[in-house]
């Protein structure tokens, strides 16, 4: 029994090594073979497919991982940045996640694709509401907002061209997004007066 711990402590360590090659190769290129993805994370084929049996399963896979580390990120980026530049921070991060996709969009017609996808959004809203809470505490967005409604909202930062003027473009409906959260000063005063 003495050798189970080293080999689990080396299969978790060869698993997080090709889930981090994966996603920066399906970066690159969302048509990089699992051969070179097995080859870059210095392990033989068959140790990827005994963790990943399938193309969709390693894509899946990364998505997952990459959204669980998004979302556990939010008290190191609360701790490092004002509550509202901490917003706008885990949003361009989340908006280059899912402008990269990874080859996602090619396994999104399958159940476990589906699965996987909704399975994330619990997460991701919990996330923001987070990030909420400290803005709200702060006093620069009005309480009450729904962490949904914000991420439908921003997801046009992902729909924009990933070019310079598409992340200009990105910069401009980020804060057009964030001027509609803030407490509304006018209307506190005038509460009734506009039609």
């Amino acid at each position: 029994m003495t050798g189970a711990t080293p080999q689990r402590s080396d299969a978790l360590k060869n698993r997080e090594a090709i889930l981090q090659v994966a996603h920066d190769a399906l970066a690159e290129s969302p048509h990089a073979s699992l051969n070179s993805i097995a080859k870059r994370a210095g392990v033989g084929p068959g140790t990827l497919y005994r963790h990943f049996p399938t193309r969709e399963a390693l894509i899946l896979e990364v998505h997952r991982h990459d959204v669980n580390r998004l979302v556990a990120s939010v008290p190191d980026v609360l701790a490092t940045h004002a509550p509202l530049d901490a917003l706008r921070q885990w949003f361009a991060t989340l908006a280059a996640y899912v402008r990269i996709k990874h080859g996602l969009g090619e396994a999104l017609h399958s159940a476990a694709a589906q699965e996987v996808v909704s399975a994330s959004w619990p997460p991701v809203a919990a996330a923001v509401g987070q990030l909420l809470d400290a803005c709200e505490q702060a006093g620069e967005v009005r309480p009450g907002i729904d962490p949904v409604d914000v991420i439908m909202l921003m997801s046009c930062l992902w729909r924009t061209p990933d070019t310079p003027d598409g992340a200009t473009q990105a910069d401009r409906l980020m804060e057009l997004a964030i001027d509609g959260f803030r407490p509304c000063r006018v209307c506190q005063t005038t509460s009734g007066s506009v039609p």
